[in-house]
This record gives C-alpha cells, structure tokens and sequence, in this order.
C-alpha cells in the first residue's frame, strides 16, 4: 500500500510541479471566501483516485476536491489533499505539497507527504518508522520553548475564530523564540517530523490536512495531540505536534 501512496504522489507532484512551470494559464475557481481550487488540484486528485481506486477498489477515499465520499463505511479511508497550499501555488510561491494517507478502523496505516519542487518524499509505516527520501527521521531535541521554532496558521475559512487565534498567538510570540507561517499544514507537519521545526498547531483544519502529517510525527518519535493533549479528532481538525519535551510548555500556552 506504501508503494502505491508514494507512486500515487509522486505522479502528481509531477503534473504540480509541470504546471507551476507554466501558470500563465492556470484557471483558478473560488470555492468559498479566501479558499480556491485550481484545475491542477483537480487534475492531480484525478490521478491519485486513479491510482488507489486501481489497486483498492473497496476502500474509502476522501479527498478536497470531491463531490463525494467513496465506499465511506469501508475498514480502511483514505485521505487526500492533492495539493496542499494552492493559495502559494497561485502566487507562485514554492511551498506545497501532496499528501495521501490510509487509516484503518480509526488508525493511521501509512503516510506519504511528497514536495515535487524541493524533489522531498516523506513517507511513513505504522511502527516502521518515518523517513525523508529514505532517511529515517527524527524530531528535535529542542527542550526549551524559548528556544523553540514553532509554526502555524489561520485556515482562511476561519476567520470567524482570529480573536482566539490571536489570543493563543500572542502567548506563544511572547513565550517562545520564533515563528514560521509557512501555508501548507502537512509541509509543517512533515518539518515537525524532520525536526526543522520543533513544534506546530493550528485549529479547524480538515482531514486531509492532517492526516498524513499526524503519522509522520508519531513515527518520527515525537506528539501529535489536539490542543487540549487529547487524541486528534479529524473531523475537528485542532493539532497539536510537538516533540515529547515541549508538548507540556506548548498544551500551558494555547490553553485560553
């Protein structure tokens, strides 16, 4: 199934990275306010379902663009964002991502977030680890919050919630060393797990979002809990990802 996930990814991030090259002509539909969809989203969740429904005719997909739920009371789900960022895609901005993941009766199976401009696979197996371009990965050792490189985000259909967004923000810029907004949830996910970053949070977001990123962290040795330290809720989209040594500091200073 890992193989699938990552051929799956890569051949879109191909099609991502081909059209970047080119978006002169680039159709760009508005979905709800600041949330948009390009043509390159929808043809590159075309060739992931393609992919998985090939291979896995009876298991569930979810993915952003879809009219539907696929086989929704299948055992395992899969979950798809096809490219994650496309705000910075449409701005030519270089910082998105695929991201495909598989969960079997509510658990997370396998991982892949994959970054066709920078050519960076990550991938990951329940209890067989995390890995970069086949490098095994591993959180930071940063254990001093005030030391700490942190991220996050507003999803821009959130805006109903920026006073608590705000409130938790300036807790954290107050307490902590610095911050990156860098537009792609599962890219800060996957950089929580390749220890680039030593923690992320964000609210609201979707399935897709996180799913994949969820994993990775986990198996990359750190946490990834909702912002109260409970287990992660997908359907409610709060994530806390940290690692072990700063997920305490971070659950005090979102606590608002």
């Amino acid at each position: 199934m890992l193989y699938v996930a990552v051929r799956a990814a890569r051949r879109a991030g191909d099609m991502i990275a081909r059209a970047f090259d080119e978006r002169d002509g680039l159709k760009v539909q508005q979905k709800t306010d600041r949330d948009y969809v390009t043509d390159v989203d929808q043809r590159a969740e075309a060739a992931i379902l393609r992919e998985i429904s090939r291979h896995y005719p009876d298991h569930g997909i979810v993915g952003e663009e879809m009219d539907r739920h696929v086989n929704p009371k299948a055992s395992v789900q899969w979950y798809i964002d096809p490219l994650d960022g496309t705000t910075n895609f449409i701005h030519g901005y270089p910082h998105f991502a695929v991201s495909i993941a598989a969960w079997k009766d509510g658990k997370p199976l396998l991982a892949v977030i994959h970054d066709p401009i920078r050519n960076e696979t990550f991938e990951a197996r329940n209890g067989n680890g995390a890995f970069l371009n086949r490098r095994r990965l591993r959180v930071s050792r940063q254990s001093r919050s005030d030391h700490a490189l942190f991220a996050s985000g507003l999803p821009s259909y959130q805006r109903e919630h920026i006073d608590l967004f705000e409130k938790r923000m300036q807790r954290c810029m107050h307490s902590v060393d610095s911050y990156r907004r860098g537009g792609s949830a599962a890219l800060d996910l996957a950089y929580v797990a390749a220890g680039r970053l030593d923690a992320y949070w964000e609210a609201g977001l979707k399935s897709w979002d996180i799913a994949a990123g969820y994993l990775l962290v986990q198996e990359a040795g750190g946490m990834a809990t909702d912002l109260n330290g409970s287990s992660v809720d997908l359907d409610k989209g709060d994530i806390l990802a940290t690692n072990a040594l700063l997920h305490d500091s971070f659950i005090d200073l979102l606590r608002v």
